[in-house]
């Protein structure tokens, strides 16, 4: 731990509201960084240099100090941070006067400190563990070894089972999005610990995506669990900030190979969603993030969902597209498709015959019924 400019400036200011008395702070060269007094910036100060080599309180006479370069009257203390010495702090002032406050600027001083090397390993391991985060979803060129050697010194443990969620942050309408928000978001999902590996993977898309945690029994993990836990986080967003998300949970695999390829199913689903559900499963929505991929060629997307066009020039109303809705809904099955839409089933009938006449594609065709369903998925 090296002291700067910036701590020196903070143990000034704190120091200044506690005495009457000029402050200056040392580093470890005995160059001034901190002071009351502007102009003693950057002057070298030789109490310093023998308050640092002899770890010792150095009190300086007025007398003492015109033998002395870049020194006044007062008192000298060297601020210790595990056990090592790394600067001075100093007190202008008749020695007698300042010596009663020299044990409390010293401990100021080096509360300070230890609050700034505190900080500065937080951020360090927030800054290593975003890094990670992008190595695991990325498909890194990093062997298994130097990635659980990497989480070990982050104290993050790569054995445990994990999917992937990619999440949408959505400020509220008519507000651009702050990194403070996405800031938020990650310390949500950060406490209480849960050993989630969260990071802000893109500021300008608003994503934030984490590697959950999970229990895998059989090969197969518990989403009516992962749902409870992301239903309390929405909870937690709706009370404490002045934003919302939309979350999408990737698929599990195993295995730090299986990371990325979850990261990919969550991310897809998130991409390929067109509700406002704030809670996407990828296990939900498997068909249609298939099928997105499959679209990206304007030609076959419009081959598959040719037979809805051909429904909407002839059914004004929606009245047949909502009865297949229904329909698939229900599995297909007659009985529970006309309970849910209120109708007999020689209506059902006749508006299911419709259908294969507009589309000329039948329903009691496998590959035929499966067009049909396709192309309802890329309305």
């Amino acid at each position: 731990m090296q002291l700067n400019s910036l701590i020196a400036k903070q143990i000034v200011e704190r120091a200044t509201k506690i005495i009457q008395y000029p402050v200056n702070v040392m580093d470890e060269h005995g160059h001034i960084i901190g002071s009351s007094d502007p102009s003693r910036l950057n002057k070298l100060h030789d109490g310093a240099l023998l308050a640092i080599h002899d770890n010792r309180v150095v009190e300086i006479s007025d007398e003492t100090a015109k033998t002395l370069m870049g020194v006044k009257q007062g008192i000298n203390l060297p601020i210790l941070h595990q056990d090592k010495v790394i600067g001075v702090v100093g007190i202008s002032g008749n020695p007698d006067e300042v010596r009663r406050f020299g044990e409390m600027v010293k401990m100021t001083a080096e509360l300070i400190v230890e609050q700034a090397d505190l900080m500065a390993q937080i951020q360090w391991n927030k800054r290593h563990r975003e890094e990670l985060l992008l190595q695991l979803i990325q498909g890194s060129t990093l062997n298994e070894t130097q990635l659980l050697s990497i989480a070990e010194r982050l104290d993050l443990d790569l054995s445990q089972p994990r999917v992937a969620a990619a999440i949408k942050v959505i400020p509220k309408q008519g507000q651009p999005l702050t990194l403070e928000q996405l800031q938020k978001l990650v310390h949500l999902l950060e406490y209480p610990e849960r050993d989630n590996i969260v990071g802000i993977v893109s500021v300008s898309q608003n994503e934030v995506v984490v590697l959950k945690p999970i229990t895998v029994v059989n090969q197969s993990w518990s989403k009516t669990e992962e749902n409870k836990r992301v239903k309390r986080l929405l909870k937690r967003i709706s009370q404490e900030t002045d934003f919302s998300i939309q979350i999408a949970i990737g698929d599990y695999f195993p295995g730090l190979v299986g990371l990325s390829r979850s990261y990919e199913t969550a991310k897809a689903t998130l991409s390929c969603s067109s509700n406002k559900q704030a809670i996407l499963f990828y296990q939900d929505h498997k068909l249609s993030v298939l099928i997105d991929g499959l679209m990206q060629d304007e030609w076959r997307k419009a081959q598959v969902s040719q037979p809805i066009h051909l429904l909407k020039q002839e059914d004004a109303k929606g009245i047949l597209i909502k009865t297949l809705i229904v329909f698939f809904a229900q599995n297909c099955d007659l009985a529970q498709t006309c309970a849910e839409l209120h109708i007999h089933r020689n209506t059902l009938r006749y508006r299911l015959d419709k259908i294969e006449h507009i589309t000329r594609l039948k329903i009691n065709n496998i590959d035929e019924k499966t067009q049909l369903y396709l192309a309802l998925k890329c309305m």
